[in-house]
């Protein structure tokens, strides 16, 4: 293991350097990393320093991904430079479902809410951009939907209870006053033949709030369905997917008794 760890900083040291030629990564020995570290590994290492390889890729594919958003991220702190909100409030950050939220004022009142949704995101967009938009607040409570686009876009549910889990340690770990509200991936018209998959995740997350006293799982999804067990029909605009005033009353409903 200690070996495995080695090889991983070694590899995240090059590949943090940007030593790059015609996209492949380059060491002063003229050969690609896994190359060069190979020769002086045994063969049995092969496997750790390929998991690593691999983990790192996924990593940086990640944090590509996570730019397409950077003109969202730089306009909201533009407009905390403008006019900057006070901190110890609510912080509702997500996808679409948190940034089409517009009547989170009227819907909370008393409460000092802020919203940092940026549509079409997942767990892993608010984890790359936690320094910049979610810590910087300070808020009491931070209240996150967020895994209906990741499990969309392929991910499994464990990827997205893993990606959950740290999103919950950057918060415990840089606010440890702050409780944090997961809202459950929603069931939709667009999305149900995801409904297994997005039950599985869920079921990860209500399991690790039921454990950590300042996590607390909104349970969104049974008010959601009809008497048929299925997405009811008036709470979702023509797109099958976003929500109507109807469906922010439910959230709210719910969300309003974990905060």
């Amino acid at each position: 293991m200690e070996m495995c760890a080695q090889i991983q900083n070694k590899l995240r040291y090059l590949l943090a350097k940007k030593i790059c030629l015609q996209g492949r990564v380059i060491n002063n020995t003229g050969m690609t990393p896994h190359l060069s570290i190979c020769r002086s590994l045994p063969l049995a290492m092969l496997p750790c320093l390929l998991a690593c390889l691999f983990t790192i890729s996924l990593q940086m594919a990640s944090a590509q991904d996570a730019e397409r958003w950077e003109k969202d991220i730089a306009a909201f702190e533009a407009a905390d430079r403008k006019n900057p909100p006070p901190g110890n409030g609510v912080l509702f950050i997500g996808s679409s479902s948190i940034r089409n939220w517009k009547s989170l004022a009227a819907d909370f009142p008393g409460l000092k809410v802020l919203n940092r949704g940026f549509g079409g995101s997942k767990i892993q967009d608010s984890i790359h951009f936690f320094d910049r938009i979610v810590k910087p607040y300070e808020p009491s409570v931070i209240v996150f939907y967020a895994g209906d686009n990741d499990i969309n876009g392929g991910h499994t549910p464990k990827q997205v209870y893993e990606n959950f889990k740290i999103f919950a340690g950057l918060v415990e770990t840089h606010l440890p006053a702050t409780r944090l509200v997961f809202i459950a991936i929603k069931p939709s018209l667009k999305r149900w033949n995801l409904a297994s998959e997005m039950r599985k995740a869920n079921t990860k997350i209500r399991h690790y709030a039921w454990f950590h006293r300042r996590v607390n799982y909104a349970d969104i999804w049974k008010p959601m369905l009809g008497n048929d067990g299925k997405p009811r029909h008036e709470l979702f605009v023509k797109d099958g997917l976003h929500l109507t005033e109807e469906g922010y009353r439910i959230w709210t409903q719910v969300v309003a008794q974990k905060l």
